[in-house]
This record gives structure tokens, sequence and C-alpha cells, in this order.
């Protein structure tokens, strides 16, 4: 049984598409680009986390959003 999309608040199939699309047409150089400027950016860290605690540390962030 197939069970209707869900998407996140806000988004829908057509967003999603247009992220799709803007990743899948950048050229290496846009990539790289793409990702210096994220370094840059004021207000925002970035951080390693091992892949298995992805789903945790989203839960936390949805968490703190909500509070």
């Amino acid at each position: 049984m197939n069970r209707p999309q869900q998407f996140p608040p806000g988004w829908n199939e057509d967003r999603i598409r247009q992220v799709l699309a803007h990743y899948e047409d950048q050229t290496e150089e846009e990539q790289a680009a793409e990702i210096e400027e994220a370094f840059e950016e004021e207000g925002t860290t970035l951080i390693s986390v091992p892949t298995e605690l992805v789903p945790e540390v989203r839960a936390l962030i949805l968490r703190g959003q909500r509070a």
C-alpha cells in the first residue's frame, strides 16, 4: 500500500524538485564556492556529527526550535 508523501512544514514536491535541480546542475566550482560561503556565514556553526547520530541531532534541533 502506498502512503502519500509527507513533506516538512513549508515544503512541497515543487520545492524539493527545485532544490534537487539546483544541486544537480551545479559545477564543481559552484559547489566549492557554496561551501566556502557557508564557512563565512555569520551566526552559523558547522560541526561534524557521526552519521548514526544525525537523527538524534535533528530531533534536538527541532525541539529547540519549538521551545
